[in-house]
């Protein structure tokens, strides 16, 4: 028997070597709780990984990750642990301090996703707002003005601050 979620080992009644299924559900455990990876996704194993050290598996896999495409694996005294992520798990890149999600089957590097983004408890970024005009027509023109609002409208649009 097997959780549903992760598939980590679960204890029978009656069953004999109780110890062996716990210490490796605490091994698995281990690999899942706040998961630090050494870089982005590789397809070898190190050759010389150090106990606790983590790595992302990429597509194609070889030698004893072969089959374990998108897996996170971890070095322990035992060997190697994989498990096979769920959506929406998370890690950090040791290397670069960005998160790696897990999300539609794949790893995404330093995506962030949220509804508002808060500074010292005040919003900064919320919601894409309504769209706004270039500005045209007045009696007054500011050809370099109008420029410099132009461009600071379409620099908002790019980052999805005010729609099309």
């Amino acid at each position: 028997m097997t959780s549903a979620r992760f598939s980590l080992p679960l204890l029978s009644p009656g069953q004999s070597q109780k110890e062996v299924t716990h210490n490796e559900a605490i091994q698995l455990l281990e690999c899942l709780v706040q998961p630090v990876v050494e870089g982005s996704p590789g397809n070898s194993p190190p050759s010389a990984p150090t106990i606790g050290q983590q790595f992302l598996i990429g597509s194609a896999p070889i030698g004893d990750w072969g089959s374990f495409a998108g897996g996170l694996a971890s070095w322990t005294a035992g060997g190697w642990r994989v498990v096979r992520p769920t959506e929406g798990l998370t890690v950090i890149d040791r290397n670069t301090a960005l998160s790696w999600c897990y999300m539609a089957g794949a790893w995404q590097q330093g995506v962030c996703r949220a509804s508002e983004v808060r500074v010292n408890g005040r919003k900064v970024v919320g919601g894409q707002q309504a769209a706004i005009p270039n500005p045209t027509g007045g009696t007054s023109i500011d050809t370099e003005a109008r420029a410099t609002l132009n461009f600071v409208l379409n620099a908002l649009r790019q980052h999805g601050l005010i729609a099309v």
